[in-house]
């Protein structure tokens, strides 16, 4: 039996190591049914990569589109992922999942501070495939007030990422979004709309030295701390965990954690979670597991520097199977490289500019490669598959004068935001004629000029035939309603002629521990290991490597996250936990 340390032990019924979204369900869901639980944190800040997320989570058939007249049946469900997941279709964690998914939305917002929004607009991916949803399967939280976090949990709050960001306010998807592209456009409401965020954003930056109007993620890892915080959860951040501890049986029982101070043991009486974050920057794991990415430096992430495969080794360490045999090991998103005046270098996700109509990638050949509209996931898989072995996996987003300044290119704003600071930084690169801004890029001008007189002629008609862009609702979702006749597409004509440069980047890792249906950590012999639990993504993707709709990482790491607190807390089960709510006012 291992030992520790030099100040006296923490004895606690559950231990949860790591703060992202499936950590804090994790915490919330034992504290509420009792249990003295204590959250350990590497970062000085809690929310991993959730708080730079959008905040939006997978949830079919959640009481939200219940309340709101739609009412799919589960076998719809089941039908999209075997489609979509083939062989890596694991039948019992996926009904885990779609059984727990409407008990874990309904006990948050009928129990909870964390309170949801229904994505009744946001499609599932691949509206071609039997199954799909066009709506009412997502959840994403209500946006929320700082000031209901005390002061000291607040600046536990991991900030908003600056990147996708406007000067450090969040914008959520949907309706807040809409508007302030429409003031770009000169719309009064618009204007207005976005004075009144903008101008009690500068208020609370004065004064609190922070945005406190949370939106997507951060509203989402706001609301879970302050419910945890309600029920007595012990939040500790800098302070990572060591090593598991486990008796002579090899059950776990806590771990060793290292804080501000001193190294010390907390005993946990009902299980450990790991929660980790998964292994988006460990270079040697990038190395071994990303395709083309014969360094490990050729990816880009959006998780946090601390998400290194903490929880995966030390899982490792008393036995657990680490499964790599996914479809993918990372949840990939195209990303540029931003450069800023201090000498930081950021990362941009490219979410949702690639389906706006009047912009196309094109690889270093001049040619496009992907449908653009389709998921973020499919263009970097798209990428790494187009780019010969050699070669550097880079792509370029195009648009022409008239797409700058109505819609944003990566990093760079529309009207009236100036684009000199992109262009003098070299973010932005600019050609007076197609050739000009080829030779500027590397691309080659002949096949750049090439593929914009094929996709013109056929953008002037609204059609795609070399990559059915705009044939799903998902698609024409994220185009511009205001263009037809396809609203993903218009020409490339006007100049001058505007490109970003794109790399592969990822939200987390796909690959991880191996669990079974109730989230306990598996061995190499597919047997739970006592005490021990993997959720978020740490624990290996239930979608088996694939990306079937936006939200497949938080919407099993809630789920699953409230999945292992139950069994924890011996909750055997689905009692009366909100999950038949109304539609509420929050919304």
């Amino acid at each position: 039996m291992n030992t520790a340390t030099s100040q006296p032990a923490l004895d606690v019924d559950v231990l949860i190591i790591g703060s992202g979204a499936g950590g804090l369900a994790a915490a919330v869901t034992a504290a509420y049914h009792g249990l003295k639980v204590v959250v350990v944190e590497k970062a000085a800040v809690c929310g991993g990569a959730t708080s730079w997320s959008g905040g939006w989570a997978w949830t079919p058939g959640n009481p939200l589109a219940k309340a709101g007249g739609v009412n799919e049946d589960r076998e719809e469900f089941r039908t999209y992922l075997r489609h979509r997941l083939g062989d890596n279709f694991d039948a019992d964690r996926v009904e885990a999942f779609l059984e727990a998914v409407p008990h874990m939305v309904g006990f948050f917002h009928a129990k909870t501070s964390l309170k949801f929004t229904p994505g009744a607009k946001i499609k599932d991916i691949y509206g071609k495939t039997p199954g799909a949803g066009t709506g009412h399967r997502s959840v994403g939280p209500a946006p929320y007030n700082a000031r209901n976090i005390r002061p000291e949990l607040r600046n536990k709050m991991r900030h908003q990422l600056y990147e996708t960001s406007f000067l450090g306010m969040g914008i959520m998807a949907g309706p807040d979004l809409t508007k302030f592209l429409s003031a770009s456009q000169g719309s009064v409401a618009g204007l207005f709309h976005a004075a009144k965020r903008f101008v009690p954003h500068v208020f609370d930056v004065v004064v609190h030295r922070r945005n406190m109007q949370l939106v997507n993620g951060t509203a989402l890892t706001g609301r879970l701390m302050k419910s945890a915080d309600d029920l007595g959860v012990d939040i500790r951040v800098s302070t990572p965990a060591r090593k598991l501890l486990t008796d002579a049986s090899g059950s776990v029982v806590g771990a060793e954690v290292e804080g501000p101070e001193s190294r010390y043991t907390i005993n946990a009486a009902r299980g450990v979670v790991l929660a980790a974050g998964g292994f988006p920057n460990d270079i040697e794991r990038r190395k071994q597991l990303f395709p083309k990415t014969p360094t490990g430096h050729e990816h880009w992430t959006l998780a946090p520097k601390e998400t290194i495969g903490d929880g995966i080794t030390m899982a490792q360490e008393v036995g657990a199977h680490f499964k790599t045999d996914v479809a993918s090991p990372a949840a990939w998103c195209p990303v540029s490289l931003v450069p800023f005046a201090n000498g930081r270098q950021g990362t941009f996700p490219h979410i949702m500019d690639r389906a706006k109509p009047g912009s196309i990638g094109v690889r270093r050949n001049g040619k496009r490669f992907v449908n653009e509209a389709n998921g973020y996931y499919d263009y970097v898989a798209a990428l790494i598959e187009a780019t010969p072995e050699g070669e550097p996996v880079e792509s370029w987003q195009i648009t022409d004068a008239r797409f700058v300044r109505k819609y944003p290119l990566g990093m760079a704003k529309p009207l009236p935001v100036p684009l000199f600071p992109y262009l003098r930084s070299g973010y932005l690169k600019k050609g007076r004629t197609v050739e000009e801004l080829a030779r500027n890029c590397g691309i080659d001008p002949q096949g750049l000029k090439d593929t914009l007189a094929r996709f013109n002629e056929n953008a002037r008609r609204g059609l795609d035939p070399d990559f059915e862009r705009g044939e799903t609702e998902f698609n024409r979702y994220g185009g511009d309603p205001t263009t037809t006749p396809n609203p993903t597409l218009a020409p490339i004509e006007k100049g001058p002629f505007y490109a970003v440069k794109v790399v592969p980047g990822s939200f987390g890792t796909f690959a991880g521990i191996d669990v079974d249906p109730r989230a306990r950590v598996l061995d190499g012999e597919g047997q739970p290991i006592a005490g021990l639990y993997a959720v978020g993504n740490d624990q290996s993707s239930v979608m088996g490597g694939h990306y079937p709709a936006g939200g497949i990482n938080l919407g099993p790491a809630l789920t699953f996250g409230y999945v292992a607190a139950r069994d924890m807390a011996g909750a055997t089960a689905y009692e009366d936990d909100g999950s038949a709510v109304h539609a509420s006012a929050d919304r």
